[in-house]
């Protein structure tokens, strides 16, 4: 297996920054892999991406991928460096997907990361840290993300927690619970 890295925190605590930061240092060719749709009367989720976009060195490559992350991983190869921003932009693309069918979309994403040569970094968001979600949509997400992040977090090396702007290698500081 390739290097995985998975860079996980609260929103806007410096994840996505850290995550370029690191592909830079890798010196392969990085291939941004967005999650995140355009929503042409939103204006603020605009701005967000133009802030995004406007730190990327123009010899990174663009693809938006909402949906088939595995494809996008497995047809990387050991010259490039995938960076997936975002994993919880993800999981809210596929809210509506009944429980069965999740499972077997998580499964084969875990499974084209382990088996792909190039090096892959994941941005994820940490949800739960606050009051129950009172719809069940919003459960469901922050339990799919939760578990998901749990299930990158078992697999990837090292394992990074921004929060506060400051960075935290939890793959130094802890030690990963058992499978």
């Amino acid at each position: 297996m390739a290097r995985l890295i998975l860079v996980t925190g609260p929103a806007r605590s410096g994840k996505s920054e850290c995550a370029e930061t690191l592909a830079i240092a890798s010196g392969k060719l990085v291939v941004y892999t967005a999650t995140a749709q355009i929503e042409p009367s939103d204006l603020e989720w605009q701005a967000r991406i133009a802030q995004h976009q406007s730190r990327r060195p123009a010899s990174w490559k663009l693809l938006e991928v909402p949906i088939d992350l595995s494809g996008t991983i497995r047809e990387a190869i050991a010259s490039e460096c995938v960076l997936i921003d975002s994993l919880g932009t993800w999981v809210a693309n596929l809210l509506a997907v009944d429980d069965d069918s999740w499972e077997n979309i998580v499964q084969e994403l875990l499974e084209s990361l382990r088996q792909t040569s190039a090096e892959a970094i994941l941005v994820a968001e940490e949800t739960g840290w606050g009051v129950v979600p009172a719809y069940q949509s919003g459960r469901s997400f922050r339990d799919r993300l939760g578990k998901l992040v749990r299930q990158v977090g078992a697999i990837a090396n090292p394992v990074y927690l921004v929060t506060g702007g400051h960075v935290l290698n939890l793959s130094q500081l802890g030690s990963p619970l058992p499978s």
